[in-house]
C-alpha cells in the first residue's frame, strides 16, 4: 500500500509492547495488515477480538510473506530461537526490529543467526513498559512522548534505519541513537537496578510470618516503590541474566550507597543524613522537572 508507511507489519509477541505498538501504527494511519505471532493461542485470539491485530499466524512462511517490517516483542532469551526460525522465510526486502530491554545479547544473536544478513536487523528498545502485559494492555498512546533507543549496526543500510526511525516517530516516540553498550550501562541504572530492587522488598516482606499485616499497612509510597515488581517475571530474569555484568556493577555501587546510608543513621549524624537526602531530592526534582 503506497499510502502507508508498512504495507505488512508483522508482530512476533502480541502483549503490551508489541500490541501498543501495532496499535499505535494503526491509529496513526501508517500500517496496512497487521500479522501476529506468539506461543499462546490464547494471546493471539485476544488481540484479534481487540483488533491489535488483523490475522494470526503460526507458519513462519506465512506470516513473512510480504512483511516490510518484522518487530520482535517477546522476552530476549527467545530471541536466538526466533530469529533462526524466520531466517530461511524472511524475504530479502523485509527490517526487522526488536524492543528488547538489553540490547549487547540481542545483537550478539542476530550476528550469530542472520549471518551475512545481518543488516536487515536494525536494534531498538521502547523506555515504555508497564507492570501489566498481555494484548489486554496494550494502548495506542504508550509510546507517546516516551523514550525510544535505537542502537544501529555498521551493516544496517540508511532506509533500513529510517523505516524504523519513522515507524516509531508515527507512535509519538522520542528517538535516542547510540551504541548497544552505552544503551545496556544506561538501562542497568535506571531500569534494571529498579525492578531488581522492587522485586526484592515485595520478596522480602512476603516471605515474613506477618506479611498480610505489613501490607494492610501499606500506602502510596510502597505503592509507588512497588508498581514494578508486577512486571513479568519471564521477561525481567531474562533482562537481569542477559545484562549481568552491567546490573551486578549497579547493584555493588547501590550497596556502596545504602552503606553510606547505613553509616549515618548508625552514628545518629542527623546533618549528614539529612544533606544527603536533600541532594537526592534535589536530583530527582530536577530530573522530573526535565521530564515535562
Amino acid at each position: 500500500m503506497s499510502d502507508v508507511l508498512i504495507g505488512r507489519l508483522v508482530v512476533v509477541g502480541v502483549g503490551l509492547i508489541g500490541g501498543s505498538f501495532a496499535a499505535a501504527l494503526r491509529r496513526a494511519g501508517q500500517v496496512g495488515e497487521i500479522v501476529g505471532v506468539g506461543r499462546s493461542a490464547d494471546s493471539k485470539r485476544e488481540a484479534l477480538e481487540l483488533g491489535l491485530i488483523d490475522r494470526a499466524e503460526s507458519d513462519w512462511a506465512a506470516a513473512l510473506a510480504g512483511a516490510d517490517l518484522v518487530l520482535l516483542a517477546m522476552p530476549v532469551g527467545q530471541m536466538d530461537a526466533v530469529m533462526s526460525a524466520i531466517l530461511p522465510h524472511l524475504p530479502a526486502h523485509t527490517v526487522v526490529t526488536d524492543a528488547g530491554s538489553t540490547k549487547g545479547d540481542v545483537v550478539a544473536a542476530a550476528r550469530r543467526c542472520f549471518g551475512e544478513r545481518v543488516g536487515q536487523f536494525v536494534p531498538g528498545h521502547p523506555i515504555a513498559g508497564a507492570e501489566k502485559s498481555g494484548p489486554q494492555a496494550a494502548r495506542a498512546d504508550l509510546y507517546e512522548r516516551r523514550r525510544v533507543v535505537l542502537t544501529p549496526l555498521a551493516e544496517n543500510g540508511g532506509a533500513a534505519i529510517e523505516l524504523v526511525r519513522q515507524a516509531w516517530l508515527a507512535c509519538g516516540a522520542l528517538l535516542t541513537v547510540t551504541t548497544p553498550e552505552h544503551h545496556d550501562r544506561w538501562l542497568a541504572s535506571v531500569s534494571h537496578l529498579p525492578h531488581l530492587l522492587s522485586f526484592a522488598l515485595v520478596s522480602e516482606l512476603a516471605a515474613r510470618p506477618n506479611a498480610e499485616e505489613i501490607f494492610n499497612l501499606a500506602g502510596g509510597g510502597f505503592r509507588d516503590f512497588t508498581r514494578i515488581a508486577g512486571s513479568h517475571p519471564e521477561m525481567w530474569r531474562d533482562i537481569f541474566f542477559a545484562n549481568r555484568e552491567a546490573l551486578l556493577t549497579e547493584l555493588s555501587a547501590y550497596e556502596t550507597e545504602l552503606a553510606r546510608y547505613r553509616a549515618l543513621i548508625e552514628s545518629g549524624d542527623a546533618a549528614g543524613l539529612e544533606a544527603l537526602i536533600g541532594t537526592a531530592r534535589e536530583a530527582r526534582t530536577a530530573w522530573a522537572q526535565r521530564q515535562g
